[in-house]
Formats: structure tokens, sequence, C-alpha cells
């Protein structure tokens, strides 16, 4: 499976001629190729992981393909067929199998609701939380795909997360509100984190791909 990284949170999983699109949102640029596509995921409802141009574009080119997303996504895009998904269901897509967990968004403050969000672990191999640090249960993560930056979350929290998870590999998402600098700064952090679990870090950038 082939794992490619778009900017900030979107991602494009291809196996078997096939693809599967996750949080196409308002931080990444238009999706242009997706022929061939047989679902999306949608974490949760926050523009920067989905937007309705992604969507029509996603499903201009493959027409008729579910979107998968917990009641609170269903609830956003209601100008479009969301199956709803919630933590402990498994769905079939082509040749992804999808497996979510979590349920709900970090707080972000307490003036701010908490949202539904859940996490997507794609055919018991790469592990998506979405905007949370929700573990996979009982699941041996071999790639984890690490939130890196956010009005969410601190660097300490995403070092713990990828402590507890221990996967083999893992690779920064979630990060265009970070700086150059930055970014490089959060990258040290979590190459740490995840070697202390004998895993690798890869600092992959937005059109950087990765076969898993």
């Amino acid at each position: 499976m082939r794992i490619k990284k778009f900017e900030h949170a979107a991602l494009l999983l291809e196996l078997s001629g096939k693809k599967l699109f996750v949080d196409p949102g308002s931080f990444t640029t238009p999706i242009t190729d997706a022929a061939n596509a047989v679902a999306v995921v949608l974490t949760h409802e926050h523009p920067d992981h989905w937007t309705p141009d992604q969507l029509n574009r996603i499903l201009e080119a493959s027409p008729g393909i579910p979107i998968f997303g917990p009641a609170g996504v269903a609830a956003a895009a209601g100008d479009f067929d969301v199956t709803t998904v919630a933590p402990g269901d498994t769905v079939e897509a082509g040749p992804f199998t999808l497996r979510f967990f979590g349920g709900r968004h970090a707080v972000i403050h307490s003036s701010i609701p908490v949202i539904d969000n859940v996490g997507v672990l794609v055919n018991d191999s790469l592990y998506y939380p979405g905007d949370s640090f929700s573990v996979p249960e009982g699941v041996e993560v071999e790639t984890l795909a690490v939130p890196a930056s956010g009005p969410w979350m601190k660097v300490s929290e995403a070092m713990d997360f990828v402590l507890d998870v221990k996967p083999k590999r893992a690779f920064p998402t979630h990060e265009m509100v970070l700086s150059v600098i930055g970014k490089g700064m959060i990258n040290d952090r979590l190459t740490w984190a995840t070697e202390q679990g004998g895993g690798e870090f890869v600092p992959l950038q937005p059109g950087d791909s990765i076969d898993v």
C-alpha cells in the first residue's frame, strides 16, 4: 500500500490501482487526480479536514463512492450522502478495510464545543487519529500518522501518543500551522519518541510517498 501525504491533514492511499482519500480539507491544495477512488474518510467536521469543493472534485472523478464519517460530519455535510461510522465499526471499501476508533475531538478550549472525531486504521497497517490522541487499543500499529501541531495540542502530548502506540514507523501530519523552523523542531521531538519504541520516523513533506 502506498501512502501519499498532501498538505496538512490529507492523505491518499493507493492499493491495487484503487484510491482512498482521507481528510481533504481547506489547507490542502485542490485534489486533481481522483480517478479510481473507492471511498473518502472524513475524521471530523472542521474545514481543515474537509470542504465541499474537495469532495465535489473527488466525486466528479469517481461518482457514487461512499463518504465515511462520524455523525457530526453527516450533519455538517448535509448536501452529501455520508455513511455514518462510529468507534468499533469496520467497513470495506475496495481493497481497503477501515476500522474506526476514538469518538471525540481533542479539547481546544472550554469555550469551544467538543465534536465527533474518529481515528481510522487502514488494512491493519496505517493508523490516523484525526484530531485526537486516541490509541487503538489491542492493535500493533505498523505506520502512524502523528499530529504535529494544532490549537488543540502540545508537543508533549504528541510525544506521549507515539510512546503509547509504539509504531514501527511514524510520519507527521496536521503541520501546516508550523513554520519551517517549527517543523524541524517538532520532527526532532517525534523522532526521539518513535525511536524509543524501536520505530523509524519519516519526516514526509507534502507530495512525498511511502510504501508500507
